[in-house]
């Protein structure tokens, strides 16, 4: 048998790199269909490699993660992100793992329910009978509200909000598959690159005017969640980074390459889970109404010991980002060369693990395009493997917000699923690949009052 998997034929110059721009999610559904568990690309200057079987994603994230890491993809990433939680590797991606981990414990998470369910009602006020809203536009301006509270512990203002808004799209633009883009250096004064930068700035203006508003009140300041480690020092992260800013534990650019990384991926995934959810609820009306007497069966406002009263909700949840993960594939590099399944994986390649394609397979998942919450009823997902579904990842790399975002999106839903019947108005679902997987069009959902 040979060693070096198989693949599609590319092109000349550009190998598969333009089929992949122009329409990611069916590119990585034909090459997984036609090629089997381990596939090789060519998506630019390094060899890359997708995997679709969950023993191997298991390998790769869990088993053997040391010997994967993550890549850096991009200058304009680095540029973005710099060196904080979600890019960086080794000693210190352990020492900022450690210094996040006590704004992520899960006494302080359960006592930031208060916090969201007033962002949510506040945006509810906001919202009438009969109104037709953009609910990406309208969630993704909630959980960036929500996100600097439990996390920055403090508030942001309006024009704020739309200031970091504005800016998420040339972002997004730069991070769009595009072959091009490898043969266009990042300092060229292009329109894209120019637009980029600006949004650049302006985010790090947004982070310097947190960061001038909390210093001086990090070891006193309340905490929105309480004192959940038996400290009276607020534990939010902004708080714990501060503390170690003036220990001598953190530079400058430390606390912006970590507050950068959790703005930004602290509310996007959280913000497209549940526009996806809204989408799927209003397509299919007896799992909508199931869904409404479940949350309208709950004594008061939403809290998170309600929560596991909510397991309906928890399986639409569950469903929606089968369907639709907001991180649609991760990136790992091979540090040495590997074997997988059978291959060579050369030291240095890419290694692609794609949610999309393995949280639709007819392999783990009877009618896998199909909207079936039940799918996660204990019963039917005790014989599905494990890393058939992970869009949070896994191991000791996955994502450090994970409880916070399932906290934060099944109270949402709740608030909202008590005041507001919905249905959705748009065209049918297109999407865009960047970071995170977005709607290509604005997303309208016409509500009725309760």
């Amino acid at each position: 048998m040979s060693t070096r998997p198989p693949g599609p034929r590319g092109e000349p110059l550009f190998g598969n790199g333009r089929r992949y721009s122009r329409d990611p999610f069916s590119f990585m559904t034909d090459v997984a269909d036609a090629y089997g568990d381990v596939i090789r690309l060519d998506l630019g200057p390094r060899e890359t490699y997708m995997l679709t079987n969950p023993r191997d994603i298991e390998r790769v994230l869990v088993s053997d993660w040391a010997a994967f890491g993550k890549p850096s993809l991009d200058d304009a990433v680095d540029d973005l992100l710099g060196d904080g939680l979600l890019m960086s590797e080794g000693d210190r991606w352990r020492q900022q793992r450690d210094l996040a981990n006590p704004a992520f414990h899960a006494s302080r998470i359960a006592g930031l329910d208060d916090a969201v369910v007033g962002h949510t009602e506040d945006a509810l006020a906001t919202w009438a009978d009969g109104d037709r809203i953009d609910v990406q536009l309208e969630l993704a301006r909630l959980t960036v509200r929500i996100i600097v509270t439990a996390m920055f512990g403090t508030d942001i203002d309006e024009e704020t909000v739309r200031a970091v808004q504005e800016n998420l799209e040339p972002l997004g633009q730069r991070f769009e598959p595009n072959p091009m883009r490898a043969v266009i250096p990042n300092w060229a004064p292009t329109r894209e690159n120019r637009r980029f930068d600006d949004a650049v700035a302006t985010l790090e203006g947004v982070i310097d005017d947190l960061v001038a508003r909390r210093r001086g009140t990090e070891e006193t300041a309340p905490d929105p969640a309480g004192d959940a480690v038996d400290s009276p020092m607020p534990m939010d992260l902004l708080s714990i980074l501060l503390r170690a800013h003036d220990r001598g534990d953190q530079t400058e650019g430390d606390l912006r390459d970590e507050l950068m990384t959790m703005l930004l991926a602290g509310h996007d995934t959280t913000a497209l889970a549940l526009t996806y959810t809204f989408y799927l609820l209003s397509k299919h009306p007896e799992a909508k109404a199931r869904f409404q007497r479940e949350v309208d069966a709950l004594d008061g406002t939403p809290t998170a010991a309600d929560l596991r009263d909510l397991s309906f909700t928890d399986r639409v949840l569950s469903e929606a980002m089968r369907l639709y993960p907001p991180v649609y594939t991760l990136f790992r590099e091979s540090k040495v060369d590997a074997r997988v399944a059978g291959y060579r994986i050369p030291e240095g390649s890419l290694i692609m693990l794609p949610q999309w394609v393995v949280h639709r397979s007819d392999r783990w998942y009877d009618d896998p395009l199909a909207f079936d919450p039940d799918r996660w009823a204990p019963g039917r997902r005790a014989d599905r493997p494990r890393f058939a579904y992970f869009p949070f990842g896994a191991g000791p790399r996955h994502c450090i917000g994970k409880q916070f975002s399932l906290l934060e999106a099944k109270l949402i839903l709740a608030t909202v699923g008590r005041a507001f019947d919905f249905e959705y108005e748009g065209p049918e679902l297109d999407l865009r690949g960047s970071l995170t997987m977005h709607p290509d069009h604005p997303m309208p959902l016409r509500l009725s009052s309760r």
